[in-house]
């Protein structure tokens, strides 16, 4: 019987019992805690593989995003399963994959927007409340079901050190200047604990790629500034091959202050954004059966490199 849910929302305390679970049954599967953010709930990070070459995959840096946590979960499951049995995994065999490559991922970087979004949080819960309190000065954005932004009001993709004061330039001339639901980019880069914690990861591990999965769109993004990247757009395309998604420009508004546009800056290897999905966000759980068939072969490319 599968560990992981895919047919109810993945709220934070689920996500991290869903950890647990899966490291119990498959005793290679590591884990760790990154951090505790700002109201008490953990960041958790999973390794599977002992190769050489280090990839971090990350989900649900925005809270109505959340359908990308049981991605990395059930791809997580997956590929221990095929490991354990010594099988494959799109077509690829998973013991000389894991062997060959070390995969990290973040299932949830947003617990505690997760929670707001899934209805854990009620009306009259002091974290409730502090959200709406916020999301009474941008009426125009549903609540809470248009909340992307942590609890403090920050969106966590555009609180990152590329980029990031032409990003507070734009969101502030669109009216994002203080905590929101959407788009407001903190008093400064790595302000947020979920934010510092994925950077200080990603910096222990300095990986060879980063994928970050959104939603919606399904579209892939591997640009940032004018750096060239090599083997980035060739990689993308492999990426585009084996999920029909196709390879965008970022809006310009959009350009800045993400994960991926820091890690490209930092590192100069490959990063991207993954836009899974189509419709509005949060996307209905029944796209999900859709989404995971479309995004293993990115997962398991993404791996082999």
């Amino acid at each position: 019987m599968a560990i992981v849910p895919t047919d109810v929302p993945m709220t934070a305390q689920l996500c991290a019992s869903t950890v647990e679970k899966l490291a119990e049954k498959y005793p290679f599967i590591r884990t760790e805690r990154l951090a505790t953010t700002a109201f008490g709930r953990t960041i958790y990070a999973m390794a599977i593989g002992t190769g050489p070459r280090r990839v971090i995959y990350s989900a649900t840096h925005h809270a109505n995003e959340w359908i990308t946590t049981p991605l990395l979960l059930k791809f997580a499951e997956e590929y221990a399963e095929a490991i354990g049995s010594d099988t494959d995994i799109f077509q690829q065999p998973a013991r000389a994959l894991s062997a060959a490559a070390t995969i990290y991922m973040v299932p949830m970087v947003d617990p505690d927007g997760v929670d707001l979004v899934t209805g854990v949080l009620q009306p009259g819960n002091d974290q409730y409340e502090r959200a709406l309190g916020f999301a009474r000065n941008y009426p125009d954005i549903p609540f809470p079901s248009g909340w992307k932004a942590n609890l403090n009001g920050v969106d966590l993709n555009l609180n990152y050190p590329a980029g990031w004061l032409m990003a507070r330039e734009i969101k502030f001339r669109q009216g994002y200047t203080s905590p929101a639901p959407r788009d407001y980019v903190g008093r400064a880069p790595l302000t947020q604990i979920e934010t510092q914690a994925l950077y200080d990861y990603t910096q222990r591990i300095s990986p060879e790629l980063v994928l970050a999965f959104h939603t919606q769109g399904e579209v892939i993004y591997y640009q940032y500034g004018g750096i060239e990247v090599p083997g980035a757009e060739e990689l993308a395309q492999r990426f585009a091959a084996v999920s029909g998604y196709a390879i965008e420009d970022v809006p310009f508004n959009s350009s800045f202050a993400g994960y991926k546009d820091w890690f490209i800056q930092e590192f100069r290897r490959p990063g991207y954004t993954i836009e899974v999905g189509a419709g509005i966000n949060p996307l209905p759980l029944s796209q999900f059966d859709g989404i995971y068939k479309d995004n293993l072969g990115i997962l398991v490319t993404a791996a082999t490199g």
